[in-house]
């Protein structure tokens, strides 16, 4: 058997998450196919840093891959790029040492999440279009609150699979690129729909409809408020995933222009 390293990145609007699930098209899934038709054979493995949600894209997912083959890396990676559909694309694909996972040795992971002040033609499966007015300056007080070591339990759904509700979230910043206001993320770790709730509710502290108080009791105690203001899939994207001795990236990738 050899184990690959990718970096992968997709547009996740036809897909239903990352993960492999029965009678549902998911990007773990397509891959995993792809590979079992280039090396004939069902003994994959495949697992990826991040379980992205349905609609929800990637600039940077990385992934190992266990496969029984002898082909080369980049053999292997063009054959996989020839055969996967046109919205999911292999990056570099490496040989690893046998040891690595993909999940579990990663020491941080980033997201951005795009914004659009306007409709916009091409955006709508990119992007989420805020109709009303956004305050930037409210929406950097907010995510003041938010950084640091929290208890994030009002802002994650719970899936059985988390151990803790604790996250250091190192970064968190929002910034102007023309009509987009871009939010980058940083953090150890994310609880499912973690960053789809911190989105909504900076958006709404951006409308002035929550004030830094009512955040702040978010932190306090637990409440089920930033569930009903989770923003849509469709303008987040998985930018990094971090290992250790690799050097953080503070600037966001621009995941589209309108």
């Amino acid at each position: 058997m050899s184990r690959f390293r990718l970096l992968i990145e997709y547009e996740g609007s036809r897909y239903h998450g990352w993960q492999q699930n029965a009678g549902v098209k998911t990007i773990q899934g397509e891959i995993t196919t792809a590979c079992e038709q280039i090396g004939n054979t069902k003994r994959i493995e495949l697992y990826g840093a991040g379980r992205t949600d349905a609609g929800v894209h990637a600039l940077g997912q990385v992934a190992h891959l266990e496969i029984p083959t002898q082909m080369h890396a980049e053999t292997l990676k063009g054959r996989l790029n020839e055969i996967l559909p046109y919205d999911i694309h292999v990056i570099t694909l490496e040989k690893c040492d046998p040891s690595f996972h993909a999940r579990h040795d990663a020491v941080a992971r980033s997201y951005v999440y795009a914004i659009s002040r306007r409709r916009s033609a091409f955006g709508k499966r990119y992007v989420w279009w805020v109709k009303e007015e956004l305050s930037v300056d409210k929406m950097q007080e907010a995510c003041a609150i938010l950084k640091g070591f929290h208890d994030f339990s009002s802002f994650g759904a719970t899936t059985g699979e988390e151990k803790s509700t604790l996250v250091d979230i190192s970064h968190l910043d929002v910034s102007e690129s023309g009509d987009l206001i871009i939010l980058h993320i940083l953090g150890s770790h994310f609880l499912w729909m973690m960053v789809r709730r911190i989105t909504g509710v900076l958006v709404h502290a951006g409308k002035g409809k929550l004030t830094l108080k009512e955040i702040r009791g978010f932190m306090d105690r637990y409440s089920e408020r930033p569930s009903q203001l989770a923003a849509p899939p469709s303008g987040l994207y998985l930018q990094r995933v971090y290992y250790p001795g690799e050097s953080i990236e503070y600037m966001p990738k621009i995941p589209i222009v309108i």
